[in-house]
């Protein structure tokens, strides 16, 4: 007996997967309805028309997919014929399809198995009509999920902006820490380098001062030894006459009279002339060691003891110019001015300050541009500004000469700096090289009256500009 053929199951199952498949694909993700008048997005995701501008109406800068959240740069859309044709293919195939997605596909609650069709404000909860009558929730404003998302995505739409200000500002903020951190390696690499200049220059100072005092002690040692040596010899040979002296008495005082009588003057003189020498006696001085200032923190030292200096135009050289501020002087080959006063220097380019110190601790910097010779330093107040003598420490005047270019290769111009400290206590007047913290050159005299800031120029120089500066 043979047997209809029967369906093969399995083929039926496959064709209703690729129905719903198809389905799925032609329609809108946001009404989850047939695709109506379906538009392609930049991302590549389809949706009605109407849902995607509705969608994205009350949006200006950010138009996010409502699937991936890719960034649109517009609203223009671009309409997918194609596509409208699939989707009325799909629609003839399942006439009965109702707008929505079967029921079992919508969001269900939990508690009371049945959709969820409201939003409560208050708790930020979906809810269905069951919760509204049972929950806690009852006495909350609720409102249906249409109301809830247009209102949440206003609110989301008014963190944009701030939100985006966060983030520039947040990146600002980063930027500047970057700024910070780069400067602060800077910084750090630039004070390690200061700091083993300084222990260098410390470390040859100490290797030279000791040097100084074993040389000192060895001198020492051998002058004291040379005297008591020398004493030694004197109580030697004192203690050798003395006791000839006394043996040549004994064998005196026993002889006969007329014996002993004899020669006896030269006894009484010898005795009489007896003169014991002085024990040489000494007292080891013992070698201190200070360190001088200047190897102390030159940046203490400098905050400790800055001074602000201005220029005294009244001693200025009659081709020199003093800028308003009094703290610029150019020196170049300009013709001299006819009229200037009486305490100018009129034989060699130079300017003093208007201050000047009788006591304490002083530190100023210069700042020097061009390329030329220069001697900076200090001189006595009563120091002549019009004598043809070179001013040097005999005639009060005590500086140092120095030749500077700050011009390099390329042409390019920076400042040389230069640091001058004045203790007038200890009668020292100290220079350092700023750039790379050294120590130059010192002068030491004893200082008897006041003592003003000096600045000059060699006469081969042609310009070159010196600022004086407050801060490092």
């Amino acid at each position: 007996m043979e047997f209809p053929p029967t369906e093969n199951p399995h083929c039926t199952m496959g064709i209703a997967a690729s129905l719903t498949d198809l389905q799925a694909e032609a329609s809108c993700p946001i009404c989850l309805d047939f695709l109506k008048d379906p538009v392609t997005i930049d991302c590549g995701h389809n949706f009605c028309g109407s849902c995607i501008h509705q969608c994205w109406e009350e949006l200006q800068d950010i138009f996010p997919c409502p699937i991936c959240l890719h960034h649109c740069p517009s609203r223009n859309f671009k309409r997918n014929t194609q596509l409208s044709h699939m989707t009325g293919i799909v629609t003839h195939l399942t006439p009965r399809r109702s707008k929505r997605k079967p029921q079992e596909e919508k969001p269900f609650c939990e508690k009371h198995n049945q959709l969820l069709t409201l939003f409560c404000e208050q708790d930020l909860e979906l809810l269905c009509s069951q919760c509204r009558v049972f929950s806690d929730c009852q006495n909350h404003h609720l409102i249906s999920l249409e109301q809830a998302a247009a209102s949440h995505r206003k609110k989301l739409k008014s963190y944009i902006k701030p939100l985006k200000k966060n983030i520039e500002d947040a990146e600002k903020d980063s930027r500047i820490q970057l700024m910070k951190s780069c400067k602060l390696k800077g910084d750090m690499e630039k004070w390690r380098e200061e700091l083993n200049s300084e222990f260098e220059q410390l470390k040859c100072f100490l290797e030279k001062e000791q040097g100084a005092i074993h040389s000192r002690l060895v001198s020492e040692e051998k002058n004291v030894e040379d005297k008591l040596t020398e004493n030694q010899g004197q109580i030697s040979y004192h203690l050798s006459t003395l006791k000839n002296l006394l043996r040549e008495m004994t064998g005196k005082y026993v002889q006969a009279d007329l014996d002993l009588l004899t020669g006896v003057e030269s006894i009484h003189n010898r005795h009489g002339n007896l003169k014991s020498p002085k024990v040489f006696s000494y007292e080891l001085q013992k070698e201190s060691f200070n360190v001088p200032l200047q190897y102390f923190s030159l940046h203490k030292m400098m905050n400790i003891f800055k001074v602000d200096l201005t220029l005294d135009p009244e001693t200025a050289y009659p081709n020199l110019i003093i800028l308003e501020d009094r703290k610029t002087a150019i020196f170049g080959k300009l013709e001299p001015k006819c009229l200037h006063h009486a305490k100018a220097f009129t034989c060699y380019q130079a300017v003093r300050s208007c201050e000047g110190f009788d006591a304490g601790r002083h530190f100023w910097q210069v700042e020097v541009r061009g390329t030329g010779e220069l001697a900076l330093g200090v001189c006595r107040e009563s120091f002549h500004t019009n004598t043809l003598i070179s001013p040097s420490p005999n005639n009060g005047c005590w500086k140092v000469h120095l030749w500077t270019s700050t011009f390099d290769m390329l042409g390019s111009v920076h400042y040389r700096r230069i640091g001058i400290f004045l203790d007038y206590e200890l009668g020292e007047v100290s220079f350092y090289n700023l750039d790379n913290r050294t120590y130059l050159y010192a002068h030491k005299s004893i200082f008897t009256e006041k003592i003003v800031p000096y600045f000059s120029v060699g006469p081969t120089t042609k310009c070159l500009i010196i600022r004086l500066v407050v801060d490092e």
